[in-house]
């Protein structure tokens, strides 16, 4: 394989991006050169562009940044389907009626 080589596998992968208009042309050229080079289906990269950013974000704390911001929620907190307050018991209790704190009372 040679430079002429690459260059043609990736002016092949570029044109068969026709189908993925929204990407920019910085994009449409990195995912054919990943494609050329990997010998990857362009949507196998894809979906392995999203796990790898997934994964990122989730690892350096930016998506529970986000989370929080948003919807006061952490990533850990969405699996779970309870907040750290529920965990801890101090989430959606009513507090006792009166009576009902004098009850045990002496």
């Amino acid at each position: 394989m040679s430079l002429d080589d690459l260059q043609t596998d990736v002016e092949l992968a570029s044109e068969d991006l026709d189908d993925y208009d929204f990407l920019d042309r910085e994009t449409r050229q990195e995912l054919a050169m990943l494609s050329a080079a990997l010998d990857a289906d362009t949507d196998e990269l894809l979906r392995r562009a999203v796990h790898l950013l997934f994964q990122s974000t989730t690892e350096t704390g930016r998506l529970d940044f986000h989370l929080r911001g948003a919807y006061d929620v952490t990533y850990d907190e969405y699996l779970s389907g309870m907040t750290y307050d529920d965990m801890a018991g101090a989430g959606g209790q009513a507090p006792p009626e009166p009576d009902q704190d004098r009850r045990y009372q002496f």
